[in-house]
């Protein structure tokens, strides 16, 4: 009896996250795509399904033939969307990379600190999210912007002589990414950082290995599961980014969050729209397949 109701628990503990993911991953995808291969009408919804999923998996099958993925080599004609991916992905990749470079003397840090101190650190690192993201990035424009505070602080340091055109700018966008997303990067990083044995510090330093050798040698090889957490928790979101190139970026700022919130709702055309985010879940599907692989030979190295 007790085995049975082992192996009952053990099948419910995989069952509850593939569940969830069929709830809130899967169905909503797959209702994305259905829209995707749909034909715009002026209609509300405006747009026109190929199949229904009252017809059954039987009706879904007999009109494989009548879906039209026009939609998609649509997107290969327009240029427009192929700069977007493009520029959303190299902003997302060079905020990440400067978000690494802020957040990981942060969180080493906050590792090295006293453990009585350790948990006021998290709590200080984890504040912003007490307060509303969209007013987060609102206040960076009264700080961006010429007159705002940033401006004044050169201006009275007497280091610049005019204003820095900052806001509306791609400059704006990276500093709201890598301010809002901070705390992602930090929090990965200094769980693994927390984690590591210092005993082998002492040892490297001990046979003569200088501190920066050390560092690069030791400290940052068993960080890298850290590291790479910590990249993906930023790079995903912010290939997506929608409310920050909106509000600090300019009308040259090009990224697939814009694109995508102007297709559904000033071109209303429900269909390409569901077809640019269906290829952005595809682009952003090999980095969390790459996280996977580097988790799981990290893994097989631990053993």
């Amino acid at each position: 009896m007790g085995k049975l109701t082992s192996g009952l628990y053990n099948r419910l503990v995989i069952i509850i996250p593939y569940a969830w993911l069929l709830l809130f991953f899967l169905a909503p995808f797959f209702i994305v795509f259905r829209i995707s291969v749909s034909t715009t009408a002026i209609a509300m919804p405006p747009y026109e399904p190929v199949f229904s999923f009252a017809d059954g998996w039987a009706g879904l099958w007999s009109k494989i033939g009548d879906l039209s993925f026009d939609n998609y080599t649509y997107l290969t004609d327009d240029p427009l969307y192929f700069n977007a991916y493009i520029s959303s992905v190299v902003i997302a990749g060079i905020s990440t990379f400067l978000t690494l470079l802020i957040a990981y003397p942060i969180a080493y840090g906050m590792a090295q600190a006293p453990r009585g101190l350790r948990p006021t650190l998290v709590m200080l690192v984890i504040l912003p999210f007490w307060t509303s993201f969209l007013i987060r990035v609102y206040a960076w424009i009264a700080i961006l912007k010429p007159e705002g505070l940033f401006n004044q602080l050169l201006q009275s340091l007497h280091l610049i002589d005019t204003p820095l055109i900052l806001l509306n700018t791609n400059t704006a966008v990276y500093i709201g990414i890598v301010y809002s997303y901070l705390p992602f990067m930090v929090l990965p990083l200094y769980s693994a950082l927390e984690k590591m044995d210092g005993t082998l510090i002492e040892a490297a330093q001990d046979l003569g290995c200088p501190p920066i050798t050390a560092f690069w040698r030791v400290t940052f090889p068993l960080s890298i599961p850290g590291v790479v957490a910590g990249c993906m928790l930023v790079f995903i979101p912010a290939v997506g980014e929608f409310v920050i190139p909106d509000l600090l970026g300019g009308s040259q700022t090009l990224m697939i969050g814009k694109t995508l919130w102007n297709e559904f709702n000033s071109n209303r055309d429900w269909p390409v729209s569901s077809a640019v985010a269906t290829i952005l879940l595809l682009i952003l599907v090999i980095p969390i397949v790459f996280f996977q692989n580097i988790q799981a030979k990290a893994e097989e190295r631990g053993k």
